[in-house]
């Protein structure tokens, strides 16, 4: 099979389902690619609603049409679905060695499907020359469109953070001038902001709510600290396991308190 072939038994040839699948909208909570299974053998339409998924996936428009049977014949696919920001194309997704078979597709991870803006006057007090920003934000549903602009807010806000230190002198102490490289990249990590981890929203106003704000704060806390705060889940758990893993720590760190908190 490749990605101009035409499959026996199914009206659409691959391109059409290709595009078709582009279309898909998913929501999911984990941090690592999966595996998603759609099976048919009836003779009629497939659609969305026809994937398999476990509790971590949502499917926004289950109605999407996928392929059309033309006869009881079987259908089987496997779709690896991932996390990522804005546009990827599908060179950029194919992998080295890759499957005879498997065909790599353009990912669009953007929620935002639509955004508008006014400025009108507004009255505070007795003072009438304010001005009010409206904005309309429509997203593919994938996304709640106010927690579109609380992450677009905090994207900016590392951006414009680096304009707010030209004025600060970095001063390098003895102490930090000796610790070896190994220990440098430790302490750099333990001092960033827990947005820098870019969580789900869930997870991220969770933290929030803990007045947990560094890294180095995240890992000093046990995983049974960690679900004894609000609305704190074994989701949120996961995936913050996952990726601070990555990052070669965890939770439960023995940490000074000058280097978690620094």
């Amino acid at each position: 099979l490749h990605e101009f072939s035409t499959i026996p038994g199914v009206l659409e040839d691959v391109p059409q389902i290709i595009l078709n699948i582009k279309q898909l909208i998913l929501k999911s909570e984990s941090r690592t690619p999966k595996i998603l299974r759609l099976k048919a053998s009836k003779k009629g339409e497939i659609t969305a609603k026809n994937i398999a998924t476990d509790d971590t996936v949502e499917i926004i428009n289950p109605d999407l049409h996928i392929a059309t049977l033309t006869k009881d014949t079987s259908f089987n696919m496997e779709l690896e679905i991932g996390m990522g920001r804005g546009f990827v194309p599908s060179e950029r997704n194919k992998k080295e060695g890759q499957a005879i078979g498997v065909i790599s597709v353009d990912s669009i991870f953007a929620p935002v499907r639509r955004v508008s803006y006014h400025v009108e006057n507004t009255r505070v007090g007795q003072i009438t020359d304010y001005d009010k920003l409206i904005l309309e934000i429509w997203t593919n549903g994938s996304m709640e469109p106010k927690d579109a602009i609380l992450y677009a807010s905090h994207i900016l806000n590392k951006h414009l953070d680096v304009f707010l230190k030209f004025g600060q002198i970095v001063v390098e102490d003895e102490e930090q001038e000796e610790e070896t490289k190994e220990n440098k990249e430790l302490l750099d990590k333990l001092k960033l902001p827990v947005s820098e981890l870019e969580l789900s929203v869930r997870s991220g106003n969770c933290l929030r709510e803990a007045r947990i704000k560094t890294i180095g704060e995240l890992v000093t806390k046990t995983e049974q600290e960690m679900l004894q705060y609000r609305n704190f889940g074994k989701k949120s758990l996961q995936e913050i396991t996952e990726i601070i893993t990555e990052m070669g720590l965890s939770l439960g760190m023995e940490i000074p308190k000058e280097k978690a908190s620094k």
